[in-house]
C-alpha cells in the first residue's frame, strides 16, 4: 500500500442509476399514520418516508394480503 494517495485527480460523477432506485408518488395518508411514522423516525433517526417505504417493502416481499371486512360493527369516522 502507498503511504499517500492523490484523490485530487479523480473526477466525481453522479450515480446514473439513482433515478431508477425510487419512484416518486403522491399518496394520501391519515394524520394518525403520519404521526406514528414521524414519532418512529424520531426514535430511529431515519426519515419517516423511508420507514413507510421499508414497511411497505416488507409487506410486498412477504406477500402480505390485506383482509378487510366491511359489515356490522364497523363505523367510518367523518371529519
Amino acid at each position: 500500500m502507498r503511504t499517500e494517495y492523490d484523490f485530487g485527480s479523480l473526477t466525481a460523477r453522479k450515480n446514473p442509476y439513482v433515478r431508477l432506485l425510487k419512484q416518486p408518488v403522491t399518496i394520501r395518508l391519515d394524520r394518525e399514520t403520519v404521526a406514528y411514522f414521524k414519532a418512529m423516525a424520531g426514535q430511529t433517526g431515519l426519515p419517516y418516508q423511508q420507514l413507510i417505504n421499508l414497511y411497505l417493502r416488507d409487506c410486498a416481499v412477504r406477500r402480505r394480503q390485506l383482509h378487510v371486512r366491511w359489515g356490522v360493527g364497523h363505523r367510518t369516522r367523518r371529519p
